[in-house]
């Protein structure tokens, strides 16, 4: 009785599963489709060339095996590559490949030289991939590796994985970790989604996991803290980070140095892969092409995949669809400007870290109030008075802040900030700046410090929450009820109204 190609290929499979874990069947064997069964010939259908190639080289005996047992000694196998997954109205383009690395007969059984595969005129290496015909064919198929193995050079991605003890380098900063990355409410989701990435990289949803937001703002560091922690818990994972650019570079070289196979096999290896700006793949067509193959076979092997970007996904301009769809799989959270009190902290921290005495609270409160456009800039300032106290043996004082921010930020003393203001009012009622910020209900420094309220909301950056941190730890709520109270009192006392007109022209920029 005549057996059909879908009942042999059963039957492999369960051959096959027998042998192997059940995260390589799933990976490797399940997107398999049979094709056809003729003259003892079974071709199956693989997805790409990647996946004939990792077939070939990894399995190709447990395939050899299962056609034994299902079809006897005659057994061959064909391979039918999707090469164009074509369109509605055309049928995918596919390219049979016979198999093309180990061979089940011994070599005394070799074919002579003249039968051997020859190159086909014409396709030489500028072409890109070489093509070779079988003895007594018309039909070309794709070399194998071991045909020109011998004559090129051993190449960097092949090199790579010897290197570093286990595995490759993975080109991590080991100063970034999650114990000197401050959390505050500008970065608290993007933070405890890459601790629960960490601890089970691959295995929860977040993956991939994309960081996005603008400049300075602590991506690298976030993603770099999980690689470091994933390294430190799991040396055997293969973790690499890479910047959109670097791995656009890797490829091009790829490309002009006929290695794209080895590029894609050599990332296609990796356990956790970490790519930084990927808005930098924007109209790179190629390039997303052989990202889009390689974040396929990472995330459907269930390999942790790490994004960062300038943009959420939905704003990322010349980046194709069916990558954006991917990235979208997962968890998305960005990380914003970082709070008043998230600042006082990194500058805390900071300072601990290089060793160097923490300034008085006043001191910090100024620095960070001066510094808020991002991480990136405040830890330059904070590096320059650390240099600055080392050289002079002093201790940093308010006098030194206002010189380094001179030389950093244009115009700081100009700059209406909380601390102006406070000091502004205060002076104007005649009260001290300790009593805008101490719990005592006078009359006449509740109105103080409600119209310093009203000045901070309407004349800086800062969050309600900010404003009300600064004086003297209150509520956001109380902040509301301020500016609310100031406003309302405008409209009703002309009196009060003068005063403010007053304090406004002083804070007029």
């Amino acid at each position: 009785m005549l057996k059909d190609f879908r009942t042999v290929w059963a039957g492999c499979l369960r051959t096959i599963a027998a042998e192997i874990g059940e995260q390589s069947f799933k990976t490797w064997f399940r997107p398999i489709v049979p094709v056809e069964l003729k003259d003892n010939v079974l071709t199956i259908q693989v997805p790409s060339n990647y996946f004939y190639d990792w077939l070939e080289e990894h399995y190709v005996d447990e395939l050899r095996r299962a056609l034994f047992q299902e079809l006897g000694p005659a057994g061959r196998l064909e391979y039918s590559v999707v090469v164009d997954q074509g369109t509605p109205l055309d049928q995918p383009k596919t390219l049979h490949l016979p198999p093309a690395r180990k061979q089940a007969a011994p070599e005394r059984d070799a074919p002579p030289p003249d039968a051997r595969p020859r190159p086909v005129p014409g396709n030489g290496p500028a072409s890109g991939p070489r093509y070779y015909q079988a003895a007594g064919s018309n039909r070309p198929v794709m070399a194998p590796a071991a045909a020109t193995a011998e004559a090129a050079p051993r190449n960097p991605f092949q090199q790579a994985r010897a290197v570093d003890g286990n595995l490759v380098p993975s080109q991590l900063n080991g100063s970034y970790t999650f114990d000197n990355y401050i959390e505050g409410d500008c970065n608290r989701l993007a933070r405890s989604a890459g601790i629960a990435v960490a601890n089970k990289p691959g295995t929860t949803s977040f993956n991939p996991l994309m960081v996005y937001g603008g400049v300075g703002l602590g991506k690298t560091h976030l993603v770099q803290a999980i690689g470091n922690h994933i390294k430190a818990t799991t040396p055997e994972r293969f973790v690499l980070y890479v910047s959109a650019e670097k791995f656009t570079n890797q490829f091009i070289e790829s490309v002009k140095s006929h290695k794209v196979q080895d590029f894609a096999n050599f990332y296609l290896q990796v356990d956790v892969l970490i790519l930084d700006d990927v808005q930098f793949l924007a109209d790179k067509d190629k390039t997303q092409e052989m990202f889009f193959h390689i974040f396929n076979h990472l995330q459907q092997s269930a390999k942790q995949i790490v994004l960062t970007s300038d943009r959420p996904p939905k704003d990322l301009q010349g980046l194709e669809d069916r990558l954006l769809s991917r990235f979208k799989w997962g968890l998305t959270a960005d990380v914003q400007t970082p709070d008043f009190e998230t600042r006082v902290a990194i500058i805390r921290n900071k300072m601990e870290q290089d060793g160097i005495d923490i300034p008085a609270p006043h001191v910090v409160d100024y620095l960070a109030n001066s510094v808020h456009t991002n991480v990136r800039e405040l830890e330059g300032v904070i590096a320059s008075l650390v240099a600055q106290s080392s050289l002079s043996r002093r201790d940093i004082d308010l006098e030194m802040v206002k010189q380094a921010l001179r030389h950093i930020i244009e115009e700081v003393e100009a700059e209406v900030n909380l601390d102006f203001i406070q000091k502004t009012v205060a002076a104007y009622f005649n009260v001290s700046v300790d009593l805008l910020k101490d719990k005592t209900r006078k009359k006449e420094v509740v109105t103080a410090r409600q119209v310093a309220m009203y000045f901070a909301k309407h004349h800086t950056s800062h969050t309600l929450k900010t404003i009300g941190f600064h004086f003297g730890g209150r509520d956001h709520t109380t902040v509301m009820h301020s500016v609310q109270t100031v406003s309302d009192l405008v409209d009703l006392d002309k009196k009060f109204r003068s005063q403010v007109d007053d304090l406004r022209k002083k804070f007029a920029k």
